[in-house]
Parts: C-alpha cells; sequence; structure tokens
C-alpha cells in the first residue's frame, strides 16, 4: 500500500521524545529514530544504519550525533556520516542515511516524510491543547490493528454511536440525525444535529445529571491524511450551546504499516468550574471502554474480515451514513495518485 507522503503526521507525543534518548518508532512502514539535540531541537532519521543496516536506535547518542552500535559510524542531525573509526577514516560517499523535517506543535511532535519542502503552517490546528489555552484536557494513545483508512471511516460516521456507544456516547434516537457534508478543498466536515433525544451517560456527568432528554451535536472535522477534530455536546432542547456542555475530541491517525496505525487522542474541555477526581475518574474509565473495548476490537475484526483485499473490490454495501468516509477515501485516492506522477515526472 502506498500512503500520501506529503503530509504532516503525529509521530508521538513530544515528551515521548527525551533529552539525552534515543526514541523509535515505525511510521509509513520505515523505522524512524528521534532524539533531542542539546537545545531541545527534535532530530529525526531513518532507523537504519547504511553500512549493515542495524537500528541506529541499538546505539547511543553522543550529544548531537547518533553512534551506530555495530561498527560506531557516527551520523549527524543532517543524517551525513561524520566520524568513520576505521581504518584511515575516510567516510563513502554513500555513508549517509535519511533525515526527516519534525517539528514540535500543540504537545505533539510532527514528521513529513515526503520530498515536497515542509510547512509547519500545514499542521492543522489544535490549539486547546497547548499550554495556557484555558482548555481541561487529558490524552492517550492506542495501537490499532487495522488500517488507518478503517479507523478513519470510523470517526467520519459517527451513526455508530447509537449501536457500538449505546449508553456512553450515544443513544438509540440519534440514528436519525440529521447529517451534513461539507468539503472544502481536501478538508471534510461531518456533521450531525439530534434534536431532543436521551442523554448519553458522558454527557449526562457533564452536564445536568438528571437523565433528561437533550439537543446534542457531532461534529467532525478531517484534515488528510489522519487529523481529525470533534466538536460535541448538548444542551437542552431549544437552548444555546452556550448553556450546554460541549468539549474536543483530538483524534489523530498515523499510518504504522498497512495493516496497523498508531491513533493519538486526547479530550479538551472548555474553561470552567473543574470536575471533582471521582467524576474525572469515571469519565476517563468510559472514555477508555469506548476507544479500547468497543472501537478497537470492531476495527481489528474488519481488518481480519478484509485481509489482504482492496476495499473495494470486497464490493461492500453503501448506505447514506457512508458520504463521508467514501468522500475521505476518494481524496486520499487522489492524492495518493497526483504525489505518484509527480514522483514520476521527475
Amino acid at each position: 500500500m502506498s500512503f500520501v507522503k506529503n503530509a504532516w503526521y503525529v509521530a508521538c507525543w513530544s515528551d515521548e521524545v527525551k533529552a539525552g534518548e534515543l526514541f523509535t518508532r515505525t511510521l509509513l512502514d520505515e523505522r524512524v529514530v528521534f532524539y533531542r539535540r542539546p537545545d531541545g531541537t527534535p532530530v529525526a532519521l531513518r532507523d537504519r544504519c547504511p553500512h549493515r543496516f542495524i537500528p541506529l536506535s541499538m546505539g547511543r547518542l553522543r550529544d548531537d550525533v547518533v553512534e551506530c552500535a555495530y561498527h560506531g559510524l557516527q551520523f549527524d542531525s543532517s543524517g551525513a556520516c561524520v566520524r568513520n573509526p576505521h581504518g584511515d577514516g575516510r567516510i563513502p560517499a554513500a555513508a549517509r542515511v535519511q533525515a526527516y523535517t519534525v517539528h514540535d506543535r500543540h504537545g505533539m511532535l510532527w514528521i513529513w516524510m515526503g520530498e515536497a519542502a515542509a510547512d509547519p503552517a500545514l499542521i492543522p490546528d489544535y490549539g486547546m491543547l497547548d499550554e495556557g489555552s484555558g482548555y481541561r484536557t487529558s490524552r492517550g494513545r492506542l495501537h490499532i490493528n487495522a488500517n488507518y483508512e478503517l479507523m478513519g471511516e470510523n470517526l467520519l460516521d459517527l451513526s455508530h454511536i447509537s449501536f457500538l456507544h449505546e449508553g456512553l456516547l450515544g443513544s438509540p434516537e440519534q440514528v436519525h440525525a440529521k447529517q451534513e457534508v461539507v468539503q472544502d478543498g481536501d478538508r471534510l466536515q461531518c456533521n450531525r444535529w439530534m434534536p431532543n433525544v436521551s442523554v448519553p451517560g458522558v454527557f449526562d456527568m457533564l452536564f445536568r445529571r438528571d437523565g433528561q432528554p437533550v439537543d446534542m451535536w457531532t461534529n467532525m472535522r478531517w484534515d488528510p491524511p489522519g487529523c481529525f477534530l470533534l466538536d460535541t455536546g448538548v444542551h437542552a432542547p431549544g437552548e444555546s450551546r452556550e448553556r450546554g456542555a460541549w468539549y474536543y475530541g483530538i483524534h489523530i491517525l498515523t499510518p504504522e504499516t498497512a495493516r496497523t496505525t498508531h491513533y493519538h487522542f486526547a479530550a479538551a474541555r472548555p474553561p470552567g468550574p473543574e470536575l471533582d477526581p471521582e467524576t474525572n475518574a469515571r469519565l476517563a474509565e468510559m472514555r477508555r471502554i469506548a476507544f479500547e473495548d468497543q472501537d478497537k476490537p470492531i476495527i481489528d475484526a474488519q481488518q481480519d474480515a478484509l485481509g489482504e483485499n482492496d476495499f473495494w473490490d470486497m464490493k461492500p454495501v453503501l448506505l447514506n451514513v457512508d458520504l463521508g468516509p467514501v468522500r475521505m477515501r476518494h481524496t486520499l485516492e487522489r492524492l495518493r495518485k497526483a504525489e505518484a506522477a509527480a514522483a514520476q515526472a521527475r
């Protein structure tokens, strides 16, 4: 499977790459090693020595260079070999590794693995996660045993919350939601409006705690390849958003391989009174159940059912709730073809 390369992906949470340590992760079917220079600037190199192909992450960090554990070749932050301890010390011209552009933003370490110039301005805005934003945040990561597009479809089609997440994030009446899909360039916005429905458990805890009906919305934004932002909340029927309870859900998918995905997620609640520790703990457990015990097994099982088959070759039955997912797949295919054509033209 080919991936969109000229795009920003989240490699990890920023604080996972610590001073004086090497950190490795497989992204887009390639092992990458990360570290920080003495001034804190992040570095990303292909995790493979060009000599005997040993992972550089098995070696050690010496100030601003990585030393291979096998024969001691050293590589700087540009990927150039700067020391060959053997013989006359001559450094072969081919002794270099691929370096990637990385950028710290919103508490995440972003990586650009394509050949086009990497513009940090193209990183989607998740400013609600920034320190000093005033939002109360929580975060996590899951490893999904499925292609990232399957998880992306799950996020763009939230009709499933009436069934898979009933009682937690959804309620039966939400299946009749008013749906809207808007495409602006490559960006998709999938909105669902659900007036006068049973309040789901998470929002009952955040709102009135009385079990009474609410108006609810779930508005999901997608920036390709794998960046999602959910604006969701409830308020009393006929009231305004300002008198309700809502939060942002951050969902970011990075392919590990064609059949596995790094899923970084966070929640950001707007400024206001802090919840008591017991309620926070219950909310965290409910989110864990929704992601780990409900979504993940479904998506993993979907990948097992697909096996090595192409999604469209399986001839899936399509429903009206599939408009967002289908547009996502078509957009990704268009971007992949454009990259392939540009590479062939060079």
